[in-house]
């Protein structure tokens, strides 16, 4: 019996594309009438429409027309949105976007979250390719891990950070939730592998439902997922992504031992973006290995009445026993408590960078 509702659905989906061509037309011609550093930006028109999205969706709430079943998650609806952005953007300037490899990775995830479908994507192999490929120009912009909740900051991102002048230009927060892969049955699993984060995140889970298994450990979640779809008794730590794109049963899902898990991504990019209200600036500085010379550069966040998200420190390559610092804030650098703060801090550091003043991420599942 012929579907009598495929009509209809055909007709809705024509509306839908007409819709989409007529938003694509108003990016054109608001593109055509902005300010040509606007224009050759290549992450700030996707943060405004990232967050205008998520404020629309969370104005709208979850709720649907009034005759309309309400089947559709909230974060369905966001993904719709983001991509129907992100192809309408690329209509008017293409965004090439490298990331830490392979694709179905949690880093192309974060990619694809912060810039939609119709961005170009590039995987690397390495944070510091990433890096490279972006100074260089490349490509316009990069994505890399930056914390996670669970093991902390991201040695490899901040290394880079030290060693080459980069601005980030925006964030991702990206909710990790790891799932135990396979395609072979539980009980014939001998080895599990993953990248070592992965692993770590869900060491409790792992001890507990295969304390025989052996842990291996992969360049990459992704790889990892690959191989278990191809040797009898591997499973993959990886996401839900991958196994989907390698046929793979899920064996146990959200296995992460902290179910809060998640891990910050910085964008990077050579973009200044501009004040939203809702703002943060990372600062990267070095200090006199002096008795009470960091509670001293704390006073100054204070005196400022700004308050701190994140400080790591990082050894500093050049000396033993010295240590570089990365903070982060609340506040853009062009707000004067912040730039105050700066300029403070510039006369008390042997070294200070601003990475960068951005919208802070909306931490949303």
């Amino acid at each position: 019996m012929p579907n009598s509702n495929q009509d209809k659905i055909d007709a809705i989906d024509r509306d839908i594309l007409t819709l989409v061509d007529q938003r694509a037309a108003l990016v054109i011609e608001d593109a055509k009438s902005s300010d040509p550093s606007e224009q050759a930006s290549s992450t700030g028109p996707m943060a405004l429409s990232s967050r205008h999205i998520d404020r629309l969706i969370a104005a709208l709430g979850n709720a649907a027309a009034p005759d309309v079943a309400n089947t559709t998650s909230a974060e369905s609806k966001r993904d719709i949105l983001r991509h129907i952005a992100s192809v309408c953007l690329a209509s008017v300037r293409p965004i090439r976007v490298a990331f830490l490899g392979p694709e179905y990775s949690y880093s192309h995830l974060a990619s694809l979250k912060y810039f939609g479908q119709g961005a170009d994507f590039a995987p690397l192999n390495s944070i510091p390719a990433v890096f490279e490929s972006v100074s260089r120009g490349d490509l316009a912009t990069g994505v890399v891990p930056i914390e996670n909740s669970t093991d902390g900051g991201i040695v490899d991102t901040l290394g880079m950070f030290v060693r080459l002048q980069m601005q980030i230009c925006g964030e991702v927060v990206l909710p990790i939730h790891h799932n135990l892969l396979s395609a072979s049955p539980r009980e014939a699993i001998t080895e599990i592998h993953s990248k070592p984060q992965a692993l770590s995140q869900c060491r409790g889970y792992l001890a507990t439902h295969f304390p025989g298994a052996r842990l291996v450990e992969t360049t990459s979640t992704t790889a990892a997922a690959k191989l278990a779809s191809e040797q009898p008794g591997v499973a993959a730590v990886a996401s839900l992504e991958a196994g989907r794109q390698y046929d793979l049963e899920v064996l146990g899902a959200s296995i992460e031992d902290n179910p809060n898990n998640v891990t910050r991504f910085a964008v990077l990019g050579k973009d200044r973006p501009q004040r939203t209200g809702d703002d943060k600036t990372s600062l990267l500085f070095q200090i006199n290995h002096q008795p009470g010379t960091l509670a001293d550069v704390m006073t100054i966040f204070k005196t400022n009445q700004l308050n701190m998200t994140w400080i790591e420190s990082f050894p500093c390559p050049e000396t033993r026993n010295e240590y570089l610092f990365f903070v982060e804030l609340t506040g853009h650098r062009d707000d004067e408590s912040v730039a105050d703060a700066i300029a403070t801090l510039s006369k008390q550091t042997k070294r200070l960078d601003v990475l960068g003043s951005y919208p802070k991420a909306q931490h949303v599942e």
